[in-house]
């Protein structure tokens, strides 16, 4: 294994993480040869090995190179409470918390490789330790967000047959509501320093628990996790991502995309139940990165950026709707000198706040589109030319088209549904099925393709134009109307705050065009004077609250 080189900025973060760089762009440093190699399996240059498994060959070999040396021991888990409180782990650190972990799952939990185990909590560090203690035992994690009622509860639990879950106080009494209705439910790990009837302690398990663990032999079509869908078309839909998918599908995504190296500590503020934490958690660590976690137990806008002005966060993701908050306040008081890189994803960008973003900021605003079926499809890479309201060009190795209802390839400029080539080749970064859904699966694919179920159309530089789901999408007349295009031109007004645009229903026209209704949050101005702004586009304005 060959030394890489650093660049003195570099290295003086890497010894106080206080050291900081000044939105200045350094050409990045060399990959290091395992990376290398992680990267050309992900952009489908070499193939994908018979067995693979995160934790071992890649968690481990990031521990293997700070024993040898070959890497500071510098924080790969970083931890803050906004009290004072702190949990740094290298990756060593992280080897050894996550086998004691895996000892807990094995034993008392007494959890063999395909088992399914529920975790649903907030951003706590047992979070990140469970995962990769699933990940060494073999066991597929089912995240969920800790919103979850009782009825969300039961039916994951008994669609997926888990055989255990993790969880906090908080949802502890729910789960107990509900589990004489899940008869595969064995076990109940609680993670709090306190006790509870039925339940089985994480926290004292892990104190005890041996530092020795054999990491199981996986294959890299094995199932690493389960997510539910949304729902928003029906009943949550489980996805099924294997080792490899998720394990080495973000290799290359990490590095355009993201940008991130052994020098990055990376912050991304979504919700642990969400898809985007196991794309941190992926992306980062399998580029030696750092990941960074406010506990957040709200989300607050002064709060984020107080932190990013308190710590050397060099990289961040949020949804849309946060920057929406954050370019609310005035950015001008608050001194970042070490972010240098800004990502969004998960619904669409307006274009006026990333102008804002940037104005304030000197930021650019990353955006990248992907599902939970996929890793990132495409996306506005670093140093790459933004075009302002586009989600960027496809990532590899995705070959990403527009496509009629029929599957067939559609022209620069002609609307369509976005779609991933699946044949011949499926591409391996890319989920499983849906579990014991097979028509959903199929109904899934047309032709050639994978329909993701979102319509946009691409421009003649391959930068692709997102226009809403199909169900959002609204026909007058024959005229298609994408709700985010009238949003986005709402939220040029200065005194709109937030805007969601749906239809009225017509018996002739199907949607009428007039009648679209746009319920905004507006301040400072009259309901008069923003129905009349409204109207010019073609509304009926009302307020949302």
């Amino acid at each position: 294994m060959r030394l890489w080189l650093r660049g003195l900025a570099c290295q003086a973060l890497r010894s106080s993480w206080g050291v900081c760089r000044i939105h200045t762009q350094p050409p990045p440093p060399p990959i290091p040869e395992v990376v290398a190699t992680w990267e050309a399996i992900s952009l489908g240059r070499q193939p994908v090995p018979e067995y693979f498994n995160f934790a071992h060959d890649v968690l481990d070999v990031w521990s293997q190179l700070e024993k040898t040396g070959h890497r500071p021991p510098n924080p790969a888990f970083w931890w803050v409470n906004g009290s004072g409180t702190e949990v740094k782990w290298t990756f060593e650190e992280l080897g050894k918390q996550s086998r004691k972990a895996a000892n807990v799952l094995e034993g008392v939990c007494g959890l063999q490789p395909g088992d399914r185990m529920m975790l649903v909590l907030p951003r706590l560090p047992d979070w990140w330790l469970i995962s990769v203690a699933c990940m060494r035992t073999g066991v597929v994690m089912i995240p969920g967000v800790s919103q979850l009622t009782a009825k969300d509860l039961k039916y994951r639990l008994q669609a997926a047959r888990a055989k255990s879950i993790v969880t906090s106080d908080a949802l502890a009494p729910q789960v107990d509501a509900i589990s004489a209705d899940c008869p595969s439910l064995q076990t109940k790990l609680l993670v709090s320093d306190t006790s509870r009837p039925g339940w089985i302690n994480f926290r004292e398990l892990l104190r005890a628990a041996s530092p020795e663990h054999n990491c199981v032999r996986t294959r890299s079509g094995d199932s690493v996790a389960i997510y539910f869908t949304s729902g928003t078309t029906g009943a949550p839909k489980m996805v099924e991502h294997s080792q490899s998918s998720y394990g080495l599908g973000f290799v290359a995504s990490g590095r355009r995309w993201m940008a991130l190296t052994e020098s990055d500590i990376f912050w991304n503020t979504t919700d642990t139940g969400w898809v985007k934490a196991a794309w941190t958690l992926f992306s980062a660590w399998s580029n030696g990165a750092c990941i960074f976690v406010h506990e957040l137990p709200r989300v607050d806008a002064k709060t984020i950026l107080n932190t990013l002005c308190r710590f050397p966060i060099t990289t961040l993701c949020c949804v849309p709707t946060l920057f929406r908050l954050l370019v609310q306040e005035d950015l001008t008081r608050y001194k970042f000198q070490c972010l240098r890189h800004c990502l969004t994803g998960g619904e669409a960008l307006n274009p006026d706040v990333r102008d804002k973003w940037k104005s304030q900021t000197g930021l650019e605003l990353h955006e990248g589109y992907g599902q939970s079926e996929t890793v990132v499809i495409c996306g506005n890479s670093r140093n790459s030319t933004i075009k302002s309201g586009s989600m960027g060009k496809a990532s590899p190795p995705y070959d990403v088209q527009i496509v009629d209802e029929e599957g067939n390839v559609l022209p620069p400029g002609k609307e369509g549904n976005i779609a991933v080539r699946i044949k011949p080749t499926r591409p391996f970064c890319f989920f499983n099925c849906y579990l014991d859904n097979p028509e959903k699966t199929a109904a899934s694919e047309q032709g050639d393709f994978y329909i993701t179920g979102d319509r946009a159309h691409m421009d003649e530089d391959g930068y692709f134009w997102f226009l809403g789901r199909n169900d959002d999408v609204i026909n007058s007349s024959s005229y298609r109307i994408g709700p985010v295009e009238v949003e986005s031109a709402l939220a040029e007004h200065p005194a709109v705050l937030e805007s969601a645009v749906v239809s009225s229903p017509d018996p002739i026209r199907g949607e009428k065009n007039q009648e679209v209704n746009g319920y905004c949050h507006w301040e400072g101005t009259s309901s008069s004077v923003f129905a009349s702004y409204g109207n010019q586009c073609g509304l009926l304005m009302k307020p949302l609250w």
